[in-house]
């Protein structure tokens, strides 16, 4: 989350009966047979670690779990995504970079407990006896006092550092038990046919075909100031992992820059963009009465240096059936589009995926060429078109399909007519208004609930949990054949070569 919660000054008190246990029980992370070496826990370590065990007890029992970040196995503090875990091997060695490292992984989790905190119920904090800004200041002072105890020998480091790694979000098990070497074979036919299909489409709305339904145009509002924008990630200082630091203005200058025009062929209320909230339904409902485009600042790497990642996506309210054995149908339907900027703030590779990881396609600008797959029969690096060229004041338009919001074309644009969409911060659907508090469109394992697919009866195999169904950032796995993920932090630099 961008906001953090307000700090309450009163000092915490623990129930006298949760002290004794805290006291009894020792921290968690010491009772890991690999590092039992460490020294024996003050009662300082011995309460924080039962705070931990205390909080994460009422988080699961209400099932208000953020699954965004990986919980580090061991470390209850700490929390990484892939991004941040590429860094493991590089830290060990430098203090400076390891801190700047672990500092990240604590922030993870504090963003994280942020959330769970906002969703936790009523009769659950009070059972933890204090509110809700308490919770958050003593878990941040438990995670500096654990991190001290935990992290400050070089084998207790590379323990850390060994742990910090994503799995990834394939069932292997699934695969072995679907014969993956041979089902893959058929998957890989239909796969090839729809790389086929979108190439034509592509082909098509650049000849500028009819359209299936009233176009619609959704609009940032604001100037397309790439070199405004560009100058501000160009002089951007960076951190001591080489992480690029922007302020708030700068970053709504880059997103409000780069921001795409998305047209929409449209034939119903399940083609219009808008607000994500919860109802009275199974899953999160969608309000198109004013259109939004939900933003993320994400990261990647090329060549040793980390490359800034503008997200933004776009919910409209269900992919309609087509028929009652359309197996792609249900709940929920979306658009992501990502910019990887280069180091100098300019645009060298776009993609997108739908919130489901599915239909994942590249588009790379002159400026980068593609790597060749290191093997067959695996999704790598779909490319259905080029990115055009952008003249100044230009945008991209990116133009959607009715009913199943597949992307059939792009195109440079200078604006017209359409309606205009404003921003919100994808973390914001980590805590949605509901009566009495508010919820998480996600539950813990990642998965909106209420939007699975049919598809996932025949697409097991692949070994993608629940296939078709919508996910939180961090969950999407983009490939059947293979294995890819939309935030592998090598994503781009495995598949495109710069060439300028």
């Amino acid at each position: 989350m961008t906001e953090g919660m307000g700090m309450a000054g009163r000092r915490i008190r623990l129930h006298s009966g949760t002290a004794l246990l805290l006291l009894a029980s020792g921290c968690a992370t010491l009772q890991d047979p690999v590092r039992s070496n460490l020294s024996a826990p003050s009662a300082e370590v011995a309460q924080c670690a039962g705070w931990y065990r205390e909080l994460d007890a009422r988080i699961d029992q209400s099932k208000v779990r953020d699954g965004g970040a990986w919980r580090v196995p061991g470390y209850p503090y700490l929390r990484t995504d892939r991004f941040t875990a590429s860094f493991r091997d590089q830290v060990l060695g430098d203090d400076e970079k390891f801190q700047a490292w672990t500092a990240r992984l604590r922030a993870l989790d504090a963003e994280a407990r942020t959330v769970e905190l906002r969703n936790l119920p009523e009769p659950s904090l009070q059972a933890l006896g204090m509110s809700r800004e308490q919770a958050a200041e003593r878990s941040g002072n438990c995670s500096g006092i654990l991190a001290r105890h935990d992290l400050a020998e070089a084998p207790q480091r590379a323990q850390l550092a060994t742990r910090a790694q994503v799995p990834d979000d394939y069932l292997t098990w699934q695969r072995a038990l679907g014969l993956y070497p041979l089902t893959k074979v058929p998957f890989s036919s239909g796969i090839d046919d729809w790389h086929e299909e979108a190439v034509e489409d592509f082909r098509k709305s650049a000849e500028g075909g009819p359209e299936a339904g009233t176009l619609l145009r959704y609009m940032p509002s604001g100037e397309a100031d790439r070199a405004g924008a560009s100058a501000a990630v160009a002089q951007a200082t960076a951190d001591v992992l080489g992480i690029p630091q922007l302020g708030a203005a700068q970053l709504d200058a880059l997103f409000t820059a780069h921001a795409p025009v998305i047209e929409v062929e449209t034939t119903g209320a399940f083609d219009r963009i808008g607000t994500l909230a919860w109802g009275a339904g199974p899953a999160p409902e969608v309000d198109a009465s004013a259109p939004v485009v939900y933003r993320k600042l994400a990261y990647t790497r090329v060549g040793g240096e980390t490359l800034l990642q503008l997200v933004y996506m776009a919910w409209f309210s269900e992919r309609p059936h087509d028929s009652r054995f359309d197996l792609l149908a249900g709940r929920l339907d979306g658009i992501v589009w990502r910019v990887t900027l280069d180091r100098a703030g300019e645009p060298l590779v776009y993609d997108t995926i739908h919130p489901c990881g599915c239909f994942h396609m590249f588009f790379p600008t002159p400026r980068v060429e593609p790597i060749p797959a290191p093997e067959k029969m695996i999704e790598w690096a779909f490319v259905p078109a080029p990115a055009p060229q952008l003249a100044a004041g230009e945008r991209m338009a990116i133009r959607l399909a009715t009913r199943t919001h597949y992307m059939v074309g792009i195109a440079a644009t200078v604006g017209g007519e359409g309606s205009t969409y404003t921003f919100a911060d994808y973390d914001a659907l980590r805590v949605l208004t509901v009566a009495g508090g508010s919820r998480s469109a996600f539950r813990p394992d990642g998965m909106v609930p209420g939007t699975e697919r049919g598809e996932r009866a025949y697409f097991w195999p692949m070994g993608v949990p629940s296939a078709g169904a919508m996910r939180q950032w961090g969950h999407h796995a983009t490939a059947f054949l293979g294995r890819r993920h939309f935030d592998d932090a090598d994503l781009i630099e495995r598949r495109f070569r710069l060439t300028q």
